[in-house]
């Protein structure tokens, strides 16, 4: 028996003692026949002409099939080893070049690393991956997914029925450029890529991609500018002629919070004992349930639309025993008849958030009447305009004006003259 035969029992033994002991890490060592040849390097013939053209055992062959090279190799699947066989190439140098690196993937397999994928991978289109994630939310229940189907109509159309694997960084900057040129904001362009980063980070969880491709992110500098003065708001409020629509912008202007979980409120979430409204988790955008107390104007809200309830509609806000639709045409009614064309219905929750800043309630108890859920993104709400700072720099003038004139220092001269 030569030098690498014994060198290749010691090993085996090596590993089946470690087996006794630590299967799990004996798992890591491949045995001698599963390293590629490269690894126990072939040792030369004593006799040249009686030496075999056979290869090593584990190393995979290439075979040639009418017009094309293809490639064989034993690869672990469900805990079993099986053999695979693909398409190598147009000539024998492709396929060994493939060969080899299928044989790279099939030893980090079997240390542990990466799960083995071979071809599978390579099929997988970014359509499949986006229609995985759709699922995905679809079975969690996400209230975003309309907004994550808009997000993905631009991401669809740009790479039809691209490989996932041909999705590369350069080719997600070819994306942002051909949407900046369609004038889309920064914005909106990090949140489609942030759905499509999300479909790659399924995919991996599932184990059905080996690695995430790197995702460019653009800075941001479009935030929301807009809000209303009370003055401006009232005027608006006044020319809505929908009482029900009124009582829903209302409660949005006081509150800040989202429509979509108004039109939910229903009349089980009152309590009139200690006159509070409980916004169900499931109602949620952030999936966590919030309690409202009602007092105040909210609360004059709340009565009014006690005397509007319906029996056949179990919703606090409704329109006419309905639920509440699109009334943008009557916002943008109202808006043009005061003078403030162009204000969004959103406006109404940034408003609200500075509103309760500027009374002074305590951000993290604004946040739980909002429903925001980060401080970053409350804070970008949280907007300051032009009379805020005019205000701080008063603020300041005056503290400044406090202030003593005249320095109490006393000169050494006058005082060693004493």
């Amino acid at each position: 028996m030569d030098a690498l035969a014994n060198s290749q029992q010691a090993y085996r033994e090596a590993v089946e003692r470690l087996s006794l002991i630590a299967p799990d890490l004996a798992k890591a060592f491949p045995l001698p026949s599963d390293l590629i040849g490269e690894q126990f390097p072939k040792q030369p013939a004593e006799h040249p002409k009686k030496a075999s053209a056979k290869s090593p055992r584990g190393s995979g062959r290439v075979f040639q099939r009418g017009g094309q090279f293809w490639i064989s190799y034993y690869a672990p699947k469900d805990g079993k080893s099986v053999e695979h066989r693909e398409p190598g190439g147009a000539t024998e140098k492709d396929a060994r070049k493939k060969l080899k690196s299928r044989l790279e993937e099939i030893i980090v397999a079997r240390r542990g690393g990466q799960r083995f994928q071979g071809p599978r991978q390579e099929r997988i289109t970014v359509d499949e991956l986006l229609q995985n994630l759709e699922q995905d939310y679809t079975i969690h229940g996400r209230k975003s997914l309309p907004q994550l189907r808009s997000h993905l109509r631009h991401i669809r159309n740009f790479f039809a029925m691209d490989r996932a694997l041909a999705v590369t960084a350069e080719r997600l900057r070819d994306y942002i450029a051909s949407r900046q040129a369609e004038q889309a904001q920064a914005a909106t362009i990090n949140r489609e890529l942030e759905g499509l980063r999300r479909a790659f980070a399924l995919a991996v969880e599932a184990q059905t991609l080996v690695a995430i491709p790197t995702f460019p992110s653009l800075p941001e500098e479009n935030a929301r500018q807009g809000f209303f003065e009370r003055a401006d708001f009232q005027a608006v409020l006044d020319h809505l002629r929908d009482s029900d629509v009124k009582d829903f912008c209302d409660w949005f202007y006081r509150t800040g919070m989202r429509p979509g979980e108004i039109r939910a409120l229903t009349w089980d979430t009152l309590d009139r004992e200690t006159w509070t409204l409980r916004l169900h988790a499931r109602d949620a955008k952030t999936r966590r349930g919030r309690v409202i107390a009602l007092a105040g104007e909210v609360r004059t809200i709340i009565e009014r639309r006690v005397q509007a309830r319906r029996l056949d509609c179990a919703l606090i806000f409704h329109r006419g025993g309905k639920p509440f639709g699109d009334f943008s045409k009557a916002w943008k009614r109202a808006c043009r008849e005061v003078g403030v064309a162009g204000k969004l219905i959103y406006d109404l929750r940034r408003t609200a958030v500075r509103n309760m800043v500027r009374a002074g309630v305590d951000p993290a108890v604004a946040m739980k009447i909002s429903g925001h859920r980060t401080r970053n993104v409350f804070e970008r709400y949280n907007i300051i305009n032009e009379d805020d700072i005019r205000q701080a720099v008063l603020k300041t003038d005056a503290y400044v004006e406090t202030l003593p004139k005249m320095t109490p220092i006393i000169s050494l001269r006058a005082g060693s003259a004493g």
